[in-house]
């Protein structure tokens, strides 16, 4: 049915994806512009290339060198709470930054609980800051999203494999050579793209923990240029240099996710025979576990007293949080929507290719492009709400399109030669037909954008002034004025915040389902 006339008008579609296009290039090339009045690189802009490559690509490879181990284990493993633990290793993603960082300094920090294990020992401190800080946050974030990746992957082997091979009297290293290495080679590649791309732009890691004359990233050095130079031709270069880089990740990322599968099977559920090393296996488990279970633990139980020592101003940037996330979450359905079902048509490849530009362009990439031009018409610091919300749901685009297209192509392959019978219009149809069976990722969709805008900590930091501030950016100026206490309840607020809102949209999409 896909290719063939369909009972969807595809230039809603059309026009989002159009209106998104000429957001993120508009802004990139008055970025480009602009840069030309801003000189060369000077040796600080040089040192924040250097520590953003070198960065990123340490993160890269230690959360993929850690995720190895971790998913092996859970793929050999059966045992209670398996899938508890499984689905627990998404929360990273959709946690807010500042909150796991506040976690990370009270476990790693200088007066951390470790610190303080050390010092009985008559051992120094760990120190945090820099960048064995920022390595630290980003395997914290990446890890879970590279373990589920690899674990996938071994997921993906047909259960035919290991019972041939168990035939054959292969395990240990032969059972790894011949089965899971090739496996390891082909989706390797593309796990480090990925991680390697998310780590390029992190701004709130390097903004907490690094922020130095040599921790300091491309995206912190835009930062720094605005906010304390006022330089909005060097801010421009950079952001040229900044969208070379995550353009290059980002293509990289797509190629080396493609790529053979490892053969047809009969589905059946995987069992394994090489059931060696279980002590080893249990190890890595655990010791994934505790490290990211423990600063969530440490932020909750500080929170909880935290949470009465919070000003009024938590409270207010709390509400401001809501509505931003609120706004981002509208504006992304309306976006997302009419893109996925014209994506699903299967004729209109360039919209698809207008919903990925959000993986190739940073948020402070196009806050610098939207400040250029706000700026000769309108204060930017008035509209820095609207802007923020609105760059968050372009941020969240490209996920969102993920889960809703390939529902959108299912519902059309099963119902569109069906409509086209009854002569159901294109707005009937997608009343009746699309939001209905689609309902489960839209929520999906919808929780996903709610919790990452709720915590987001990136264009606000360009725009906003003393006055303006969401919930992130609220406990990150309490925690530079050294209020940890109450930074530690409002961390334990957003977590709330975050996690609530993305489980009642979620939820809300598929109740309808479990009835």
């Amino acid at each position: 049915m896909v290719g063939r006339t369909q009972p969807i008008n595809p230039w809603p579609g059309v026009g989002a994806a159009a209106l998104v296009a000429a957001l993120i290039l508009g802004t990139l090339i008055t970025v480009a512009l602009r840069a030309e009045a801003g000189g060369g690189f000077g040796p600080a802009d040089w040192a924040a290339l250097r520590f953003t490559l070198l960065q990123a690509t340490l993160s890269a490879v230690l959360s993929a060198a850690l995720a190895i181990p971790v998913a092996r284990a859970l793929a050999r493993r059966r045992f209670f709470g398996r899938r508890v633990l499984i689905a627990l290793l998404g929360a990273p993603f959709i946690l807010p930054v500042i909150v796991a960082i506040l976690g990370l300094l009270q476990v790693f920090g200088r007066a951390g609980w470790i610190s303080d294990a050390l010092g009985f020992l008559g051992l120094p401190p760990i120190q945090i800051y820099g960048l064995h800080g920022v390595v630290l946050a980003h395997v914290f974030f990446n890890l879970p999203l590279a373990t589920r990746l690899i674990l996938q992957g071994w997921q993906e082997i047909p259960a035919e494999r290991f019972r041939l091979a168990a035939q054959l009297g292969c395990e240990g290293l032969t059972m790894f050579r011949l089965i899971e290495l090739p496996m390891l080679r082909r989706i390797l590649p593309g796990v480090l793209a990925v991680v390697f791309a998310i780590c390029l732009t992190s701004f709130a890691v390097a903004l907490t923990l690094g922020g130095g004359p040599r921790a300091t990233t491309i995206e912190l050095a835009i930062y720094q240029a605005f906010t304390y130079d006022f330089n909005l031709g060097r801010a421009a270069l950079l952001s040229a240099v900044q969208l070379a880089l995550t353009a290059a990740a980002a293509l990289a990322a797509l190629r080396f996710s493609q790529g053979d599968g490892f053969g047809a099977g009969l589905n059946r559920a995987i069992r394994r025979w090489d059931g060696g090393a279980p002590l080893l296996d249990a190890f890595w488990i655990i010791a994934a576990a505790v490290f990211l279970l423990l600063p969530l633990a440490s932020v909750t139980i500080s929170g909880f007293a935290g949470l009465f020592e919070m000003p009024a101003l938590v409270i207010q940037a709390a509400v401001t949080s809501i509505l931003v996330a609120a706004a981002s979450t509208v504006v992304l359905l309306l976006i997302a929507l009419p893109m996925a079902t014209t994506i699903a048509t299967g004729r209109y490849g360039i919209v698809e290719l207008s919903g990925l530009l959000g993986l190739a362009a940073s948020p402070l990439v196009i806050g610098t492009g939207l400040f250029i031009l706000i700026r000769p018409v309108a204060n930017p610091t008035a509209l820095a709400l609207p802007v923020t919300a609105l760059v968050n749901a372009i941020m969240a685009l490209p996920f969102a399109l993920r889960i809703l297209v390939p529902a959108a192509r299912d519902a059309l392959e099963r119902h569109g030669r069906l409509a086209l019978s009854l002569n159901m219009s294109n707005k009937s149809f997608f009343m009746r037909v699309i939001l209905l069976r689609l309902r489960p990722q839209i929520g999906f969709a919808a929780g996903l954008t709610a919790a990452l805008s709720m915590g987001d900590l990136g264009v606000i930091a360009l725009f906003a002034d003393a006055q303006i501030a969401t919930l992130p950016l609220q406990i990150y100026r309490l925690m530079g004025a050294y209020q940890m206490q109450a930074a530690a309840g409002g961390a334990l607020l957003l977590m709330i915040l975050s996690m609530g809102a993305f489980w009642i949209l979620d939820r809300g999409g598929r109740w309808h389902v479990e009835a």
